[in-house]
């Protein structure tokens, strides 16, 4: 196992992004834990989007969205994706690669009564993905859903979460002269010991 220290110590490569994720929180002026999710249609084309990272759980990352939209089928197509978070202030990032699952449980359920109430209603009106004639159509249809849901909506049933379960984890430092500082942690599957090495910049 390659030797860390300072930054890049630890044994939990978990706790590590969490650490990295809370010193982001602290110089980071708009969403910190916004991350660059890579995904692949059937055909093969590559898609990216930004989401919010909402949990890190000991085993998972999990971000909340819409089962219906062209990220969602295209993670239940590939069944894994790939994702980068990076803090300009800091000058660092975190590169993940995993296989996909739903978190469609009662930790969605908490999540999603988490949110503000424009929020959950917003989730049961857009379409998410699909074509929209006009705002007008989308603020009709939340004032709908608003009416039928009342001030305490459920859960969506095409509105959930999904966990990536890492099989890679690359953390990237600054260094001068481009010489960057980088550790990957690896594992053929979830179940497997992670393998930590360091990389040329």
């Amino acid at each position: 196992m390659a030797e860390r220290s300072g930054k890049f110590a630890g044994d939990d490569p978990f706790a590590l992004v969490r650490t990295w994720l809370a010193e982001a929180e602290a110089v980071e002026v708009n969403d910190p834990n916004a991350i660059a999710l890579a995904t692949v249609d059937a055909s093969g084309m590559p898609n990216a989007r930004m989401v919010l990272l909402k949990d890190i759980t000991d085993d998972a990352f999990i971000f909340y969205t819409n089962y219906e939209s062209a990220k969602a089928q295209e993670l239940e197509q590939a069944k894994a994706a790939a994702f980068v978070m990076h803090w300009k202030s800091l000058r660092r990032q975190v590169r993940v690669r995993g296989t996909i699952t739903r978190e469609d449980g009662p930790l969605a359920d908490e999540y999603y009564a988490s949110r503000s109430l424009k929020s959950r209603l917003g989730a049961w009106a857009s379409r998410q993905s699909r074509s929209l004639k006009n705002r007008a159509t989308l603020m009709a249809e939340v004032a709908k859903v608003t009416a039928q849901h009342g001030t305490n909506p459920k859960r969506p049933p095409f509105w959930g979460g999904y966990r990536i379960a890492p099989v890679e984890i690359e953390f990237w430092a600054d260094g001068d002269f481009r010489l960057h500082d980088r550790y990957k942690w690896q594992r053929k599957t979830e179940a497997d010991p992670w393998e930590v090495g360091r990389l040329n910049p």
